[in-house]
């Protein structure tokens, strides 16, 4: 299940992976909360069911999470993935997929969190920064982290040529650990998450 507001460049690699059987797992809905999200053209592509969950369409945040995890529920997820789905998820939510919601964040945390990881990271100076794949939890990218992969930041880089950099590296290491959580389990336990265990 995979919860996406953009263009689904994420979405798209994963759906690509899923459809061959070794990978060990299956894209079986597509969330969004954006009804214009590329990432519900492309689900429509591959024949995955998709809805929208706008938070205009609801009263307030309390009925839209409620709406959200309602949506998500009906798809029966082992896990969810949160492929640039830019909003924070409720503690409710939450504990209706415990240890189960997986997101990508484009820097090394837990340096750099937030929805300005590049950017921040290119002010900072670093020479290298990269992407992350954790668990969620009720902070702002602080849950723990599952898989990580370097960058290099290049002398001349600004802001939109290294997140593109990172983007690559991000739907690999995406890719990857979602298919080894789906074959071999995760094991979440305080802030060790460890595939396999």
């Amino acid at each position: 299940m995979v919860l996406a507001s953009g263009g689904g460049s994420n979405l798209a690699a994963l759906l690509a992976a899923h459809d061959d059987p070794s990978y060990g797992a299956r894209v079986v809905g597509v969330v969004s909360d954006k009804p214009g999200a590329g990432a519900l053209e492309l689900a429509r592509q591959a024949g995955v069911p998709s809805v929208v969950v706008a938070p205009g369409d609801f009263e307030d945040r309390a009925a839209w999470n409620l709406g959200l995890t309602d949506a998500v529920a009906v798809f029966q997820p082992a896990y969810v993935v949160l492929a640039g789905f830019m909003r924070l998820l409720a503690p409710t939510f939450l504990e209706q997929f415990p240890g189960r919601v997986v997101n990508t964040h484009p820097a090394l945390l837990p340096s750099f969190p937030g929805a300005h990881g590049v950017r921040d990271a290119l002010a900072y100076g670093v020479k290298v920064t990269g992407c992350t794949v954790h668990v969620v939890d009720d902070g702002v990218d602080t849950g723990p982290i599952i898989a990580q992969a370097a960058v290099p930041v290049l002398d001349g880089d600004d802001e939109a040529s290294l997140h593109e950099r990172i983007k690559v590296a991000e739907r690999s290491l995406l890719v990857e650990t979602v298919g080894r959580v789906a074959r071999e389990g995760l094991l979440v336990e305080g802030r060790q998450a460890v595939i396999g265990a």
